[in-house]
This record gives structure tokens, C-alpha cells and sequence, in this order.
């Protein structure tokens, strides 16, 4: 089985991939599916069944497993929940290796795949990818009230 950090680079090369052979819209097509067909069925769902608290369970599990320099917070009461991405290892790693570039928008991914399940779901989102360059990022999503 392929770990984390092999994944990395090659999730990285193949979104190069798909545009040199296509188009940047393809990629934004191969995201859609990614996100219709595997994170509808794993956030979405637990957003459906617990609310808003179904993106900590699904956050505070993914991101302790990729060991992530991350703050992540829920409040109940004021149904809302950040992710204050003090180091992302995904892009971190890419950055780190001298002979490997990052795909232009890899961090794109992240919004392609969550936030159109969560807006479909009710939630509102909010996010600064302005620091994606330092393998930093934040996101905020709530309930409105």
C-alpha cells in the first residue's frame, strides 16, 4: 500500500497530468468526482447525520492521522467550526522536495472537494488560501443563523 507522503507527489504530478493532456477544467472535472463520489459519501454524511458537528468528527480524524500542524476548533453553541492550517503536510512535503514543483493549484483541491458538499448541506463557508504558498491555509464553516 502506497503511504501518505508517496501519495503526495504523484496526487501532485497527476493533476499536471490531466492538464498538459486536456485542461485545467479537467481537473476541475476529476475534483468534482472525487468530491461527488468519495467525500459526499464520508464528511457528507456525517454532516448529515450530526450537523455541523460531523466536520469535526470527520476533521479531527483525518487530520490527526496526516499529522498535520493544525488548529482545529468546533463550538457547539455557536455552530461553527475553523481549521487554522499552521502547516499542511500535503503541500509542506511538495515544497520540501527540491526536485519536485507543485501542480499550480494544488491546494485547490481542498475547496473543489468540501465546500460545494457543505453549501449543499446548509453550511456557509469562509477560507484564506493567501499563505497556501507556505503550506498555509484557514477555513471557517457555520450555520446561519
Amino acid at each position: 500500500m502506497i503511504s501518505c507522503t508517496e501519495f503526495i507527489p504523484a496526487y501532485s504530478e497527476l493533476f499536471k497530468y490531466i492538464e498538459s493532456i486536456d485542461s485545467y477544467d479537467a481537473v476541475k472535472a476529476y475534483w468534482k468526482y472525487i468530491s461527488d463520489n468519495s467525500v459526499r459519501n464520508n464528511l457528507g454524511k456525517l454532516v448529515e447525520e450530526h450537523g455541523i458537528e460531523g466536520c469535526w468528527l470527520y476533521w479531527s480524524k483525518s487530520l490527526t492521522e496526516e499529522a498535520c500542524d493544525v488548529h482545529i476548533e468546533y463550538d457547539e453553541d455557536e455552530k461553527y467550526f475553523f481549521v487554522d492550517m499552521r502547516r499542511c503536510p500535503s503541500k509542506g512535503h511538495l515544497l520540501d522536495y527540491p526536485h519536485i514543483e507543485p501542480y499550480h493549484d494544488y491546494c485547490g483541491h481542498c475547496d473543489a472537494l468540501y465546500r460545494p458538499i457543505l453549501e449543499k448541506l446548509g453550511l456557509k463557508e469562509c477560507h484564506d488560501y493567501s499563505r497556501v504558498d507556505e503550506a498555509k491555509c484557514y477555513c471557517k464553516y457555520w450555520v446561519e443563523k
